[in-house]
């Protein structure tokens, strides 16, 4: 079960507490089992600050904690605070990435599941597309991308199996490996009825909570060679 350490202090100081940041994380490489650092300061209260500290699970924060490197920056830290910090533990009970799951609606719900009347749930009106298999290099609106999924559905019954995804500010990297069988033409190919397999990853950046850009990278030449294209 994750685990999330939430420090509550009070500081006049903000640089140097960001120097004592950066002298640990210089200091634990290859040492620390915490996996994410958020740092939040009072809109009202410009000396308050609130620090989110996730590890994998309770055990490896313990772990931390016993690094010689992590004692001593906290004995620095408190000399920077106005005050003892606070410290709350907290099991993480529920973590939800909300764009990664608007990212799993395109592959599930739209490209396997053929309901194109969520595209315009899921991308902004004026999407932009990257796509290897087009001549453009940039395709702008959410119609072209219905085109697309129009195009791959009437060519192939298919599934997609998502096997990792990745969350990062505004994007949200989707690792995927394609199956379909060829029942329609495809890049001038007629049905072959040949069941095929590609893998591929896609990149979405999200703005106001649609996806606003989208990267698409996959193993066209594998899926050709399959047909017998190659």
């Amino acid at each position: 079960m994750k685990f999330v350490q939430i420090i509550d202090y009070k500081t006049e100081r903000p640089e140097g507490m960001n120097e004592l940041m950066d002298k640990w994380v210089e200091q634990t490489k290859g040492k620390r089992t915490a996996t994410h650092s958020l740092i939040g300061k009072d809109r009202t209260d410009a000396s308050h600050y609130v620090e989110i500290v996730e590890f994998p699970s309770h055990e490896e924060a313990v772990k931390n904690s016993q690094l010689p490197e992590t004692d001593r920056i906290f004995r620095e830290m408190t000399e920077l605070c106005d005050g003892m910090p606070s410290f709350i533990d907290l099991d993480v009970v529920r973590d939800e990435q909300l764009n990664t799951a608007t990212a799993r609606r395109f592959f599930h719900e739209i490209a396997v599941g053929g309901n194109l009347n969520a595209i315009d749930e899921v991308f902004a009106a004026d999407y932009r597309d990257h796509d290897v298999i087009k001549e453009e290099e940039t395709v702008v609106g959410s119609d072209a991308l219905r085109s697309d999924v129009t195009s791959w559905r009437a060519a192939f019954d298919f599934t997609i199996n998502l096997e990792s995804q990745i969350a990062e500010g505004d994007d949200v990297v989707t690792r995927w490996t394609w199956t379909g069988t060829h029942k329609g033409a495809f890049m001038g190919i007629q049905p072959t009825g040949t069941v095929c397999t590609m893998t591929g990853v896609t990149t979405f950046r999200f703005h106001d909570g649609k996806i606003q850009e989208g990267w698409w990278h996959y193993d066209l030449m594998r899926l050709m060679r399959q047909l017998g294209a190659l």
